[in-house]
Parts: structure tokens; C-alpha cells; sequence
């Protein structure tokens, strides 16, 4: 088995060492900056929440090569001693602005740009891309799930089929970033301090042959954390007899918390379940409901009258899979003093440093983004990229979890509804200040 390595700095494509080693033979070492953004909505979206950044700056602030790393590229034959020499010592010295985890942002806004010598600068791309991506891509997803969920819990149940061990971490993240109560994911629990939930699989109630048996023995070993899946055979006969076990567990001082269903259909069972709960003078038992659940199912079973009290949200979620990816880029647009626009068909970049600038109303509330030059101040607007590094150095420490989840909630609450819609949303108003669209004229002529 390969173990994880120790260091990422070959967790890149092979052509930013390529370029690198000729940027550094041609003695190009001037500042260029890179501005990472997402091109155009997948299917269906009409906002981003970001999310990543926290894992892209700690890559910066102690990115080196190791002697491994050095030996294995010389070991390639494709790089000379002197670039490899010159590998050895570089460090990152440049400076990243950028938005802050939990912002919601839209599309052409750059997500956060890198200043720095040209090779430190380029030698960031994949890394930069892969990580805010997927984060990125998540917690938009996951924020469109608590957004159909309209005030009910959400749980992350992805972990098993999300794409890899660091993926089923990041997801457990960003969704809680975006909203998600929890995550079975324990180790995402250790690491990142979320809570943690789940109780039984299918498996379990099968061992024991005899279904009650099986909510009993739960029950005795778990009597403070106790939610039953009631349907591996036949679900109204098994919250029949989970309502058995919850008065059983209330004359013993303890509380059923919950039945959870994972297969058949939701509203009519979900309804047939909270009678049989209410009869049984468990009103307070809720109902958990998961099986390929996303922000669409959701929606429609809330729609048709399911009453279920939360969900978890697995597979489409943890892969978001009607979007599985963005078209985020990191382009150059600026070396030197000079504004660099790419002009290829369909994939035109805005040209020099830039800042994202956003007016709200008396409440607060989103009223217009306006991309701009990084030098230029816009009245009544205020800037979202900040300075996080500076001189290769990061400017404080990384925000709580909590503090950007929080962050988040208070960005959507501002954003209107009309730009939330699940299909068909209204797309937010960007334009381009006076100021940086003459910065695009020079560039392209």
C-alpha cells in the first residue's frame, strides 16, 4: 500500500515545472499575477459559495521541495542541476488577496489573485484549481440542499462514495460550511471539530434475525442517542414497533430521539409513520429520511407533504452530481506592468489586478457586484478581496469553522430569493467599472 506522501509539492501538472524551467532559463522573474474565477454556471446554478482557501494558503505558506521531490525530478532527466538547485531554496514570497470562505460570489469575479515572481506564481495553478474546485463546488451544491430543506436539518451521508479519502473530508467540510448540521464522517468530526451522527445500518437489523430485538439491543447500548431504521422489511410494521420501544425506553427515563427511512415513498410512509408515532404519544420522535436524496428530492418531497423532520444527503451531494465540476480557471493577467488578456474564443479573461465590489441596500441585502480594478475605490460599494498574504507571509490566522459557516448564513440571507430558485433563478447583476474596462481595451488592442 502507498502511503499519503508528506508533501504536495509535486501534487502538480508536469507543465508548470516545464514552464517553470524555462521561465527560469530565460531569466523571466518579474511579477505576474493570476487570477483564479470561475467562467460560466453549470446547469442550473446562478451563485457560488467559496470554499477552499484555508487549505490553499497553508499549501503556500509551507510550500518547498524535499530532497525526495528534487531527486525524483532529476531522476526524470528533463530538468538541468541549476534548475533543480534553484528549486531546492524557492520558497513562496509573494502576496494573495482573496475572498474569504463562506462568501457567496458569481461568476467572472476572481475567487482570489497571486501576486508573486512569475515561476512561484505559475507553480500554484493545479493545486489552487483542484482544491478550490472541489470545495467550492460543494458548498454550493450543500447550500442548495439546506435551501430546499427550508429550515429542516440536513446531515451529510456522503462519505462512502464521494471520490476518494480526501474528498469525503472536504465534503464533510464544506457542507457544514453551507449549512449541514453534521456528517457521518468521523474522521471529518476529529479534524475539523463538526459533529458527528449516525446509529444503525440495514446489516444490524439483520444480524439479529428479530427486528424489535434489534431496536432493543440499540436502545440499551445507545439509550441517549437512539434512531431507529425502521425499514428493512416493512416499514409500517417497523415503526409499529419502534414505537413499542420508545414507550418502553420512556418508562426507563430515556427518549426515542428518531426513526429514519431509507427506501419506499416518503410522503405517503413519512405520513403513515408520525401517526403511528403520535398515537403512541411520541410526538416528539422526528422523522430522518435519506436514499439519493438532493436538493430537487428534497424539494419535491417537502412540496408533496412528506412530514419528515430532516435528511440525509448522500451520493448527489457528495459528488454534486447534476454539476460535477466547475469551469474555474488561473490565469495570467498581468506581468510586470503590463495587463495580459487571453483572447482565445469562448475562454476571454479580464485583464489586470482586480477587485470585487459589492453594493446592499439599507438592510443589507445584495443589490449589484461591480469587478474592478485592484487600485480603485467605488463608492457605496465595499471591497470582498482582502489581503491574506503578504511578503509569502499569511496575515493572521484562519478564521473558526464556525465563524465562516456563520459568515455564509449571513451572506444568503442578504442574497433575494429570486436568485436562489433550484431552476430558472434570476442571475445576479455583475458589471465591469468604467476603470477596468479601459484596462481591457489596452489588453486587446
Amino acid at each position: 500500500m502507498i502511503s499519503p506522501p508528506d508533501r504536495l509539492e509535486l501534487l502538480t501538472d508536469l507543465y508548470e515545472l516545464t514552464m517553470g524551467a524555462s521561465y527560469f532559463e530565460n531569466g523571466m522573474a518579474d511579477p505576474a499575477t493570476f487570477s483564479l474565477f470561475v467562467r460560466k454556471y453549470p446547469p442550473r446554478r446562478s451563485y457560488f459559495v467559496a470554499a477552499g482557501l484555508e487549505d490553499f494558503l497553508d499549501y503556500v505558506a509551507n510550500f518547498h521541495f524535499s530532497e525526495s521531490d528534487l531527486a525524483y525530478l532529476d531522476g526524470t532527466a528533463m530538468f538541468s542541476h541549476d534548475f533543480l538547485h534553484y528549486l531546492k531554496s524557492m520558497r513562496f514570497t509573494g502576496s494573495i488577496r482573496a475572498l474569504a470562505e463562506g462568501e457567496i460570489f458569481f461568476k467572472d469575479e476572481p475567487i482570489l489573485e497571486v501576486t508573486a515572481p512569475i515561476m512561484e506564481a505559475q507553480i500554484l495553478e493545479s493545486f489552487a484549481i483542484n482544491t478550490m474546485n472541489l470545495q467550492s463546488m460543494i458548498a454550493t451544491k450543500a447550500a442548495r440542499c439546506v435551501y430546499a430543506a427550508s429550515g429542516r436539518g440536513v446531515v451529510d451521508f456522503s462519505l462512502r462514495r464521494t471520490h476518494g479519502i480526501d474528498a469525503g473530508l472536504k465534503v464533510a467540510r464544506s457542507s457544514y460550511i453551507a449549512g449541514f448540521a453534521a456528517t457521518s464522517d468521523v474522521l471529518a468530526g476529529k479534524l475539523y471539530g463538526l459533529p458527528i451522527t449516525g446509529t444503525m445500518a440495514h446489516s444490524y437489523i439483520s444480524a439479529f434475525g428479530d427486528e424489535i430485538e434489534a431496536f432493543r439491543a440499540f436502545a440499551r447500548s445507545f439509550p441517549q442517542n437512539t434512531i431507529l431504521l425502521i425499514d428493512t422489511y416493512d416499514t409500517i410494521a417497523g415503526a409499529q414497533k419502534a414505537a413499542i420501544v420508545g414507550q418502553e425506553m420512556a418508562k426507563q427515563g430515556h427518549k426515542l430521539l428518531g426513526v429514519r427511512m431509507d427506501s419506499g415513498d416518503m410522503t405517503r410512509l413519512s405520513r403513515q409513520v408520525r401517526k403511528i408515532l403520535d398515537e403512541a404519544g411520541l410526538r416528539d420522535v422526528k422523522i430522518f429520511a435519506s436514499s439519493s436524496f438532493d436538493e430537487y428530492k428534497i424539494a419535491g418531497t417537502i412540496k408533496d407533504g412528506a412530514n419528515i423532520d430532516a435528511f440525509g444527503v448522500g451520493t448527489k451531494m457528495g459528488v454534486s452530481a447534476d454539476a460535477p465540476y466547475l469551469d474555474i480557471a488561473y490565469k495570467l493577467v498581468q506581468y510586470g506592468e503590463r495587463p495580459i488578456m487571453k483572447l482565445s474564443p469562448g475562454k476571454i479573461n479580464l485583464a489586470g489586478k482586480k477587485q470585487v465590489f459589492r453594493r446592499t441596500d439599507d438592510n443589507g441585502r445584495f443589490v449589484e457586484d461591480i469587478i474592478g480594478a485592484a487600485d480603485e475605490t467605488i463608492e457605496g460599494a465595499s471591497p470582498l478581496l482582502a489581503a491574506v498574504m503578504q511578503d509569502g507571509k499569511l496575515l493572521g490566522t484562519h478564521p473558526s469553522l464556525e465563524e465562516i459557516r456563520h459568515r455564509f448564513r449571513r451572506n444568503f440571507q442578504a442574497l433575494d430569493e429570486k436568485y436562489k430558485a433550484l431552476d430558472g433563478a434570476d442571475l445576479y447583476p455583475v458589471k465591469l467599472s468604467a476603470c477596468l474596462k479601459a484596462v481591457q481595451e489596452a489588453a486587446s488592442s
